[in-house]
């Protein structure tokens, strides 16, 4: 008795589905040819070669442009994703593989600017190592690196309150909406992160001392859900002097209010870290200048 014929399986050519994503990106055969340095003939006969192969019409050709039938669509969501793999595999095969993952945790407020420019100048020179970065508030950061999770973190902290391999004074401020101030207010609105939340204990302190009273109108764990609802007049707050926007008035010592001197941007990481880790805690160190002690 013979054995059964195996039922051959369609194989389709990614060089087929490549034209196809140009056609459907571009929408038009003749655009389409200029980029994949094709005739437009060409072009056409790979497009009716694929929809051969599918059994369905995959592009409808308009006056003006051409667009996916139901069938192409669902190709081309298909050859999206086959066309990623290839390029992944050709990646994995050419010697780019990542050789080493390194896990960095940053409070929201050093997300993007110098903090990014500064990672991505790393990474280009080293190519090999993969960053994978966590953002959020200094408790959860701080967490996350003593169960282990983090290999460096950048957090704020009170001053002396850990060993850290480099630390630098954070210069707050004591901001009021420029526009709708609310100081004068009885009692004071303060706008502040949740309960254990930086600065918080620091507002509280200051306005009791000053023999004033005070109510939480404002809380949020998000950097720019502060600033925003001092700027709407929701109430003061003390924020990091970098964090000023300018519908922002900085309340001077003249308020009553005093200068909190009483935190510091502290970098972490483990006795046993790698070369790499040094390396990047270095390259982050430099965004502050000079360490102080």
């Amino acid at each position: 008795m013979k054995p059964a014929a195996a039922v051959r399986t369609p194989l389709f050519d990614l060089d087929l589905l490549k034209t196809l994503v140009m056609v459907a990106d571009c929408g038009s055969f003749t655009a389409a040819s200029a980029r994949l340095h094709s005739t437009q003939s060409t072009v056409s006969q790979k497009v009716r070669r694929l929809e051969d192969m599918a059994g369905h019409k995959l592009l409808e050709r308009g006056t003006r442009d051409v667009t996916p039938t139901d069938a192409g669509e669902t190709l081309l969501a298909y050859a999206r994703r086959m066309l990623s793999l290839n390029d992944d595999m050709l990646e994995a095969l050419s010697g780019a593989t990542v050789g080493q993952t390194v896990r960095l945790g940053v409070p929201e407020d050093f997300v993007g600017g110098p903090t990014t420019h500064t990672l991505a100048a790393f990474n280009r020179k080293h190519p090999q190592v993969k960053l994978e970065v966590t953002s959020g508030l200094c408790r959860d950061v701080t967490s996350s690196y003593d169960r282990g999770e983090l290999d460096l973190i950048l957090v704020k902290q009170r001053r002396n309150s850990r060993e850290s391999v480099a630390c630098w004074r954070e210069q707050l401020r004591w901001i009021d909406s420029a526009s709708n101030p609310s100081l004068q207010l009885d009692p004071i609105p303060l706008v502040a992160f949740p309960p254990r939340g930086l600065y918080r204990d620091d507002m509280t302190q200051a306005v009791e001392a000053m023999g004033r009273r005070w109510r939480m109108s404002f809380i949020s764990s998000s950097l720019s859900g502060i600033q925003a609802a001092v700027a709407d007049g929701l109430g003061i707050s003390l924020l990091p002097a970098r964090a000023v926007t300018p519908e922002h008035v900085v309340l001077t010592p003249k308020s009553g209010l005093p200068a909190i001197e009483t935190m510091d941007i502290a970098l972490l990481h483990r006795p046993t870290a790698d070369d790499v880790v040094k390396e990047l805690a270095r390259a982050v160190g430099r965004m502050f200048g000079p360490q102080r002690r």
